[in-house]
């Protein structure tokens, strides 16, 4: 923002540019107002005094938010980076005197819930003064995040759909069991593909990249998936299995993170089934937010796939 003096009010900048983010992210001004704890004339204001800086119009107005302009669309990414980069430095500059903190963003997507807590404990461990604010989401909406500078790092799959523009760092391989009542599989060991044919399943939804893993294994032993129930959350998935006579087909370890009732049972799929990596993927740019590179380094020094495994079979 430019001063009287013809110098840049830096702060203002980062303040409207903050704003104009919060626009795009809620596509709706009153939403993006209230995510920025101010007025809406105080937004629009803002978003008249860049176009005025900028010498374009950024925002397509009508009775409501309608979309950015093109020029609001490069204003858009170049600024995501300005404030993302912005805060970095403040995170660095506090860090040599007090520490690491401020927030950690982290996008996880629900197959990979089950270990967040592994690398968000050896964070807090190595940055005692952090916050950390974990996000549910799909590969895909990580995709974006990262993209747009709004996280500092996403655990997903590693190669089955993998993300671009990123560095990737192995966690673990992720397995299938089947779960299912006792009694109804009271003394089996296995589990095959052609069994599960004729169960009720209740799975996943095919929004979620697991769910897409699973079609594409039944696909390979002749068989296509024709679930009766299905959600985007594992909470749902659980809640269905305590209560009926469904089965369904999970990762290894979601037992581990909500345990087993003793009417049910996890039971391992017969045959060999392809396993799955899922990591850490950071954005592929220089210099790393501060954030990120405490986080990459965090992992990279810890031995987080022994622990998740040990944790896993002891569940």
């Amino acid at each position: 923002m430019t001063t009287r003096d013809g110098t840049v009010d830096s702060t203002m900048l980062i303040r409207h540019l903050t704003f104009f983010i919060a626009l795009a992210r809620e596509g709706h001004f009153a939403k993006a107002a209230k995510a920025c704890n101010i007025t809406q004339p105080t937004l629009s204001a803002a978003l008249r005094k860049l176009e005025e800086d900028f010498g374009a119009r950024l925002v397509l107005r009508g009775q409501q938010f309608t979309g950015l302009t093109p020029e609001g669309e490069r204003v858009l990414a170049w600024g995501q980076q300005i404030v993302s980069d912005y805060e970095s430095l403040k995170n660095d500059l506090t860090s040599v005197t007090h520490g690491l903190s401020g927030t950690l963003r982290l996008g996880v997507i629900p197959a990979a819930m089950p270990v967040a807590g592994f690398v968000t404990d050896s964070f807090r461990d190595a940055h005692p003064a952090s916050f950390i604010e974990i996000i549910s989401m799909t590969s895909r909406q990580i995709q974006g995040g990262l993209d747009s500078l709004e996280l500092h790092g996403g655990i997903t799959y590693l190669e089955n759909e993998p993300l671009e523009r990123v560095v990737r760092l192995p966690l673990y391989r992720e397995r299938y069991v089947v779960i299912a009542r006792r009694d109804r599989f009271e003394d089996e060991a296995s589990i095959d593909w052609q069994t599960i044919r004729g169960c009720p399943l209740c799975l996943l939804s095919t929004d979620m990249q697991n769910r897409r893993i699973l079609d594409a294994i039944a696909e390979s032993h002749g068989m296509r998936l024709q679930p009766a129930i299905v959600s985007n959350s594992f909470l749902a998935i659980c809640s269905h299995l305590r209560r009926g006579n469904w089965i369904s087909i999970v990762p290894h370890t979601l037992p581990y993170l909500f345990g087993l009732s003793p009417e049910l049972v996890a039971i391992e799929i017969a045959h060999e089934t392809p396993s799955q990596s899922l990591g850490l993927v950071i954005p592929n740019r220089r210099p790393l937010a501060k954030m990120t590179n405490a986080l990459f380094g965090t992992v990279t020094k810890s031995n987080l796939a022994a622990d998740i495994e040990a944790a896993c079979l002891s569940a």
